[in-house]
């Protein structure tokens, strides 16, 4: 396995699991918890693969996909995570997905010939999606425009445009997870948190009104 596939992976189960803890706390059965895991996990890879080839998304042509929201569900039936601090604890996998696939949809992209800056884009389509489905399904505020949400897109697209950068740059030629990369996910985890902690915020789309 690649160390790009299980950075992929990686960020598939840790969107999962907060798909499957939000499905917990909405009272949602087994059956439910996997489908809202597995559109969390997945849905933005799907989104990012039909934008680049159109045809057959990686999640679907590769079963290994299916295991990462499988082992989330068993993970929250079980008791082992629990969504008893569930925002926080939703939140802190939510960074965990973000900041991974920041990187690893970029290097997508960016192996299918995209320009560094639609690069970038697919880099954040990848982060967005999967999040922005799960929310609009359990009929959330999506994390991705909550004005109270913190940081969200801001950090994931500039994870992106680092690792977009990189390769333009030449410091990655081959396209592949290395020490570059993984310091970006840790920058771009620290900087999610970091807004959580801090509630940094972007300004409001119209002036405020009293």
């Amino acid at each position: 396995m690649s160390l790009l596939l299980a950075v992929d992976l990686l960020g598939v189960f840790c969107f999962a699991l907060s798909g499957c803890l939000l499905a917990a706390s909405r009272g949602f059965d087994i059956v439910g918890s996997f489908l809202l895991g597995l559109l969390t996990g997945l849905g933005g890879g799907i989104i990012r693969d039909v934008i680049l080839d159109g045809f057959v998304p990686t999640a679907f042509d590769r079963p290994v996909y299916l295991v990462a929201p499988l082992i989330a569900t068993i993970v929250v039936r079980l008791g082992w995570i629990t969504p008893g601090r569930f925002h926080r604890t939703l939140l802190l996998f939510d960074a965990g997905g973000l900041a991974l696939f920041s990187v690893s949809g970029t290097l997508i992209a960016l192996r299918h010939g995209l320009n560094p800056v639609g690069a970038t884009l697919m880099g954040v389509t990848t982060v967005a999606g999967g999040g922005l489905l799960r929310d609009v399904v359990a009929r959330e505020i999506p994390q991705v425009v909550r004005i109270d949400g913190g940081l969200y897109a801001v950090p994931a697209a500039i994870g992106a445009a680092l690792v977009a950068t990189s390769a333009t740059l030449g410091f990655n030629p081959h396209l592949r997870v290395g020490l570059g990369e993984l310091v970006v996910i840790a920058l771009v985890f620290g900087f999610r948190g970091l807004a959580l902690r801090q509630r940094w915020q972007l300004p409001q789309a119209g002036p405020t009104t009293t």
